[in-house]
């Protein structure tokens, strides 16, 4: 098995040693593989760095496809504003007019929606009062692994999720949970009469021939050139290591359940942000951060203090071995995008100091 610490980058467009140290920094981490692209005054740049597979030395595909999680919910944000634009929903409708048979509390809005302060019981998990998480629908670990080609109808997860206690009273606080996002997903299906898969086609991916993004479903196979994606999880005294390069990602449902490439999202966030998928007034909307986690319609708002100006983002990962990350300035014009695979390590407790270099020495003056 390599040595991940000996993984070179490979890079297209002008030099950025600073970009391909952290390129590094992130397969040190424990990834196994990353392809990050910048887009900035300096021009493209697009490096890549890891393996496709553990025990090989062949480098990731460029443009490789990756699960790219919670990345999705911008996705369905936009199609939602789409929809509002278009003067099919009201941002400051209740959810229950368009979807009776689900038994929503009357209060909830769309907007309450998007912006995660329904007090809807996230159907993956939730934590205690104390903090310890309580898995909801099996979403990690070796339960997970067991139940990781099961499929589930977006209902199902919505029902499921009802079923448990609400978090707070619909408005009265902030919550992220995935249950949201399937319950727009099942607005959007309802209001177009089309399926989800269908409408992103129409109004997003065909539109700005986003060839390597799809709406997977219950597939569980990623369609084109991949790099393997591991997950590491504790069976009774033993610890393991899965590939799971496959995996039926309808546990996440208009929340996750999406496959891209790090070029189809920098292309998708440029144009949102650059105004060609939503009219100025439902960017606005959608840019407006709010409560405790400064999150718009879809997407973080966040400060990076005095003189340094604004990001916007909303990252993501699949339950296992897979992630992805799109972040940019608000007006479009810088961004980074990655798409990165895990490895035989849990990167998570050296992540946050690796993308908080990588945000510093992209978006910092």
């Amino acid at each position: 098995m390599p040595s991940f610490d000996t993984a070179t980058p490979i890079t297209t467009g002008q030099e950025r040693p600073e970009l391909q140290q952290i390129l590094e920094t992130f397969v040190d981490a424990g990834f196994a593989s990353v392809e990050m692209r910048i887009h900035d005054d300096q021009g493209d740049w697009v490096g890549r760095a890891g393996v496709s597979e553990l025990g090989g030395t062949a480098g990731p595909p460029a443009g490789g496809q990756v699960w790219a999680g919670s990345v999705m919910k911008t996705f369905t944000a936009t199609l939602v504003l789409q929809l509002v634009a278009d003067g099919e929903l009201g941002l400051d409708d209740p959810v229950a007019g368009h979807l009776p048979d689900l038994g929503l509390d009357e209060r909830i809005t769309v907007r309450m929606l998007l912006r995660h302060t329904s007090g809807l019981y996230n159907y993956t998990g939730e934590p205690d009062a104390d903090g310890t998480f309580r898995m909801g629908l099996p979403s990690q670990g070796k339960d997970w692994v067991d139940n990781r080609f099961h499929t589930y109808r977006s209902e199902e997860l919505v029902r499921f999720a009802l079923a448990q206690p609400a978090r707070f009273e619909p408005d009265t606080d902030q919550s992220y949970s995935n249950t949201n996002y399937t319950v727009a997903l099942l607005l959007i299906e309802k209001v177009t009469g089309r399926s989800y898969a269908e409408e992103a086609r129409r109004r997003i991916l065909g539109p700005l021939g986003l060839s390597g993004t799809v709406v997977s479903a219950t597939s569980p196979d990623l369609p084109g050139a991949h790099a393997h994606g591991y997950y590491r999880y504790q069976d009774g005294d033993e610890w393991k290591v899965v590939d799971v390069s496959r995996q039926n990602p309808s546990l996440l449902a208009g929340a996750g359940d999406l496959i891209s490439t790090a070029g189809d999202l920098s292309t998708f966030v440029s144009a949102l942000l650059g105004g060609r998928l939503l009219p100025a007034s439902m960017l606005a909307e959608m840019l407006t951060p709010y409560g405790k986690f400064h999150i718009g319609l879809g997407l973080w708002v966040q400060d990076l203090g005095p003189g340094n100006g604004t990001i916007v983002h909303h990252n993501g990962g699949a339950p296992g071995g897979y992630g992805a990350l799109m972040i940019s300035t608000p007006d479009g014009r810088k961004t980074l995008t990655a798409s990165l695979t895990t490895g035989d390590r849990d990167p998570a407790e050296v992540f946050p100091p690796a993308l908080g270099g990588l945000i510093q020495a992209v978006f910092l003056p």
